[in-house]
């Protein structure tokens, strides 16, 4: 009952029929975050694509000013020298063919995938689990690297990766409920300019259509679209 009174309270606060500016919504959402966990303020944006074609989609990687407040688990797929320095830059599984044969057990035990490009033969073998799961390493986001110090390195500091999903929608987490405005705000600033940078050659007419923030267990609150570079 006591849920259902927070929920009850947390969408009463809330406009369905508006959209607020983003440092409003923001606001609220970080308000209606009630739940007795530190809940996740996530941002959303609808964008005028179609992610079933090649030159329509929109992925990319950006390193949020303030971190996200949440660890990842960083996999490496590495030998010699460069699992050493994996290993070192706190990378939590690294491995080779021992790597692989964990995954294809269905034993996954990381939310990012590194790999160095001679692992890549390997590595290409497992699209079929890691590509769903959004973990496939891709030269192009920079997890497919010989640098992989900085490639952990920026994982662990709050890099985080967006995708459009089938319907043209990227959603990614901005930050904690616990964090202050003044850096929630800046972090999904700096997520809508990389997905506003990321805009793709074939997409036409008009490219961000909605956004909206909320909480893990809160209403999804409306953002004005352009509110979102300040």
């Amino acid at each position: 009952m006591a849920k259902n009174k927070r929920l009850a309270a947390a969408y009463a606060a809330v406009d369905a029929n508006r959209a607020y500016g983003l440092e409003e919504a923001i606001r609220l959402a970080k308000a209606n975050a009630r739940a007795k966990f530190d809940e996740t303020i996530e941002m959303s944006m609808n964008l005028g694509i179609d992610p079933r074609h090649a030159d329509q989609m929109v992925r990319g990687l950006i390193s949020l000013p303030n971190g996200t407040g949440k660890t990842l688990r960083i996999g490496v797929f590495a030998r010699g020298p460069k699992a050493e320095e994996a290993q070192a830059a706190g990378a939590d599984v690294v491995g080779a063919e021992d790597l692989a044969e964990k995954v294809q057990a269905g034993d996954i035990q990381f939310d990012r995938c590194i790999a160095t490009p001679d692992m890549m033969a390997l590595v290409g073998r497992l699209g079929k689990i890691l590509g769903p799961r959004g973990l496939m390493p891709n030269p192009k986001l920079g997890t497919v690297t010989m640098d992989v110090k900085g490639a952990v390195a920026a994982a662990k500091a709050g890099q985080v990766e967006f995708r459009a999903e089938k319907a043209g929608i990227i959603h990614a987490g901005i930050g904690k409920a616990s964090f202050d405005e003044g850096k929630l705000l800046e972090n999904a600033r700096a997520l809508a300019d990389a997905v506003i940078k990321a805009k793709p050659t074939g997409a036409k007419g008009t490219y961000v259509k909605a956004a909206a923030v909320s909480s893990s267990m809160g209403p999804g609150i409306r953002v004005e679209v352009a509110s979102l570079n300040g």
